[in-house]
């Protein structure tokens, strides 16, 4: 295959190279200035503490769904229950570096999908940038675990961009297990026509889930208090922070219906997008990032809450490939809608806590109408773009993905 010949004015090579000392030794001072700033913010890690005090009283012999906070399935119960046993003083510290840990590596695996080196320009300054992205600071002081589907959506498609999907599978459902956001994401198994992995996506949290149940006194709680909480949209101590869509529109006095209306068509708009962007083919690696996106986006605009953490599940993947020429990332209306969710953006007259749901819808939309555009036009990245050898990485530098993969077996399709 022929490579084509990069422009001059073309950043993704520039971007692939190594970062200079400076630029690392800042950002690993910033990753270590968030975690330190999120254990002194006085949140206290919040969203956390719901599950370790659920997880507390299942330790203790009830069932963890008496409290309303605990919005997970069984199966989390069991990753939540070791951390009974932490005293708070060191589970201060734990929980911001391990939650602020997990997105970080789930971005080094972003930019492996792409093959760029962790020690990368791009991957040196969106580590920086992610330091300075209000809902990083926001996942780090309230503890959440939209870390681990942080972690896992790029896990995942960077074991698919090897062939390995059953492997994927399995990140994917031990993902939901935890926390049930990669759900939707789940649906890039059908349409890749890769059942077994989406058989083992589903397996594993089901298993995981039994073993919990049968472990747990009242697991039925799950569907009889939790789940009806979680589709009414929780609740008042939810809802000014919920960026769905519809909640967004009721809020500014569009009938009900009609909000909703508005959001499931969009959502809908985009599940066909995603088909019609796998189907469209492509370089592997950003027909992958592009179609799971969508899926996950179209979760976040239809499905109450959605709060702007969970950008963090979508951004990096989509903002990796901004080392292809003609992806989403060098869109500048994607960079302009991240501008109000950057750490100390402010607006006269507008309260920053209570209306940031606004710029965080504003991302979604953006991001779903930039990638139904890219799914219904005809391709314009190529893998051919990108070159393979000195110029794309530096050989020396240890390979994060790579060492991901060494420890599965060969491919299975």
């Amino acid at each position: 295959m022929g490579i084509k010949k990069a422009s001059a004015s073309d950043i993704g090579p520039w971007l692939r190279t190594r970062a200079p000392i400076p630029v690392l030794v800042a950002a690993v001072l910033m990753y270590f200035f968030t975690v330190y700033n999120a254990r002194h913010s006085g949140i206290n890690m919040m969203d956390n503490t719901f599950i370790v005090k659920a997880a507390q009283t299942f330790v203790d012999g009830g069932s963890p769904y008496e409290d309303k906070r605990f919005l997970y399935f069984p199966s989390a119960v069991l990753v939540a229950a070791p951390m009974t046993f932490v005293p708070p003083y060191w589970l201060g510290w734990l929980v911001p570096a391990l939650t602020t840990g997990m997105v970080m590596l789930g971005w080094f695996f972003a930019v492996r999908i792409f093959r760029v080196s962790v020690f990368s320009r791009l991957s040196v300054f969106g580590v920086l940038f992610l330091c300075f992205f209000g809902p990083f600071r926001n996942l780090a002081q309230l503890g959440n675990w939209t870390a681990y589907s942080a972690l896992a959506l790029p896990a995942a498609l960077l074991l698919a961009s090897r062939a390995r999907w059953v492997w994927a599978g399995v990140v994917v459902g031990l993902a939901i297990a935890t926390k049930p956001m990669l759900v939707p994401f789940a649906l890039i198994f059908l349409i890749a026509r890769r059942p077994k992995a989406f058989a083992v996506a589903a397996a594993v949290p089901l298993a995981l889930c039994g073993v919990a149940a049968a472990i747990m006194p009242q697991p039925g709680l799950f569907f009889t208090k939790t789940l009806p909480f979680l589709l009414h949209g929780q609740d008042e101590f939810a809802r000014p922070y919920d960026a769905s869509l519809g909640t967004l529109l009721a809020r500014v006095h569009f009938p009900s219906v009609v909000a909703s209306g508005v959001a499931a068509l969009l959502a809908l708009a985009l599940l066909v997008g995603a088909w019609r962007r796998w189907n469209r083919g492509d370089a592997e690696d950003i027909r992958l990032v592009e179609t799971g996106v969508m899926l996950m986006v179209a979760a976040n605009i239809v499905l109450k809450p959605a709060f702007d953490h969970y950008l963090l599940v979508t951004l990096p993947v989509l903002l990796a490939s901004v080392i292809r020429s003609g992806s989403v990332a060098r869109s500048s209306w994607l960079w302009v809608a991240l501008i109000p969710r950057m750490a100390g953006f402010t607006l006269p007259w507008f309260d920053v806590v209570e209306h940031w749901a606004y710029s965080v819808a504003a991302v979604n939309v953006t991001v779903a109408l930039l990638l139904l555009d890219r799914a219904f036009r005809p391709a314009a990245v190529k893998s051919a773009e990108v070159p393979d050898g000195p110029a794309a990485m530096d050989p020396a530098v240890p390979s994060l993905g790579e060492e991901m993969l060494s420890a599965t077996a060969q491919p299975v399709r």
